[in-house]
């Protein structure tokens, strides 16, 4: 993963092809089967195709979508290969016709199994492969399938594996969003500007379905907190912190709802317990991807760590306070007007390290609660 380090959100469903909702099956491409790597013909698009290798990570599938949105724009059919993880993520994406299932797990060769989807994908009439993923292994498929056009960034030594490279220019291209996108120009022509915002749709129907699955009341002035971030503790804002914005937000009659991975439930747990107004409602590791989308859709406004979850009410239009510690608003940042950065940029930051190395992690253990609730009530003032 780069090193944005996107959260994962946790579910108690299955992310395969059936629990996926019925307005989201247009993607046929996905695979409900562990060792089934089926790709269907889309019945009403047969012209030549392009087939996107997406990242792992939901923040990083997020900063892949102006290029999917530049893709579709050009005519052609898009489908992605993708991990389960992120399927339901990509189902939200208008842009994207398939999804074909990607099953492997990080860091995994499983060269035999790589030879036989590529064996599946070789009729699909893939004219061009876009490989996201700087990984060797990430470009093995669309070589053994024979899609004649590999792009992408050279990569781990990716020479013959991908046969339009691109040269990386962080100068000219700082952002990940913008590197993703340049892959849609001939090598070395300017990235068309202004990029296009990620997006994804909720419609309120799901939004309705989730709260009531959820057990959550219906209100106008629901906020959403993502504690978590799956990188490390180094882009993590204080549980306590996350507590007295919490009161302060709830004295003026807000309800907070907190939603994470599993892994963030203990952080959650705190949080709860350090609230002295009233009791958050506490949804890290209970709800689906899907559930989490739909949520935060439904709330007011979000206040999130660097992290997927960050993303995701970003491309929802979600007005939004992202908090950055050890990683890059430079690289990584919201791409949403709504979305308020508060760093405190220190010398040391960022650092990009998963713990911060100095062991104080002033990037947020200084960042004030009170400042973060002045930048949710210049958010309240807008909406």
């Amino acid at each position: 993963m780069a090193a944005s380090g996107h959260t994962k959100t946790g579910s108690r469903s299955s992310d395969k092809s059936d629990n996926i909702p019925k307005r989201a099956r247009r993607n046929e491409g996905i695979s409900g089967g562990g060792a089934s790597h089926a790709v269907k013909t889309h019945p009403a698009n047969n012209a030549a195709r392009q087939l996107v290798v997406m990242p792992s990570w939901i923040g990083d599938a997020l900063m892949a979508h102006p290029l999917l949105t530049r893709l579709c724009r050009a005519g052609s059919p898009v489908d992605v290969l993708a991990s389960r993880w992120i399927a339901p993520l990509i189902t939200r994406m208008p842009e994207v016709e398939r999804i074909i299932d990607l099953p492997f797990a990080h860091g995994e060769l499983a060269l035999a199994a790589r030879c036989r989807l590529a064996k599946r994908l070789a009729g699909a009439n893939y004219q061009r492969a876009y490989v996201l993923p700087n990984s060797l292994k990430s470009a093995l498929v669309p070589f053994l399938a024979k899609i004649p056009e590999r792009v992408g960034f050279t990569g781990e030594a990716r020479y013959g594996l991908i046969n339009c490279r691109h040269v990386l220019d962080e100068t000219t291209h700082p952002k990940l969003a913008e590197r993703f996108a340049q892959l849609a120009e001939p090598p070395g022509a300017p990235l068309p500007r202004p990029l296009p915002e990620p997006r994804l749709l909720s419609s309120r129907e799901e939004q309705a379905a989730a709260l009531k699955a959820l057990n959550l009341r219906n209100t106008e002035k629901r906020v959403v907190f993502c504690p978590g971030a799956e990188y490390g503790p180094a882009k993590r804002w204080p549980a306590r912190h996350f507590a007295a914005l919490a009161d302060e937000l709830m004295r003026h009659d807000y309800s907070i709802c907190l939603i994470g991975s599993p892994k963030d439930k203990v952080t959650g747990d705190e949080i709860v317990h350090l609230c002295k107004t009233a009791s958050p409602d506490n949804l890290c590791g209970q709800t689906s991807l899907v559930q989490a989308i739909d949520v935060i859709a439904a709330s007011c406004f979000a206040v999130c760590n660097d992290s997927g979850l960050m993303h995701v009410a970003a491309a929802l239009d979600r007005p939004l306070v992202a908090l950055y510690g050890s990683s890059s608003p430079v690289f990584t940042p919201p791409l949403s007007e709504k979305a308020r950065v508060l760093s405190l940029a220190l010398p040391c930051s960022p650092c990009f390290k998963r713990e911060c190395p100095r062991g104080h992690l002033d990037c947020l253990n200084g960042l004030d609660p009170q400042r973060v609730l002045e930048a949710c009530a210049g958010l309240i003032s807008s909406i």
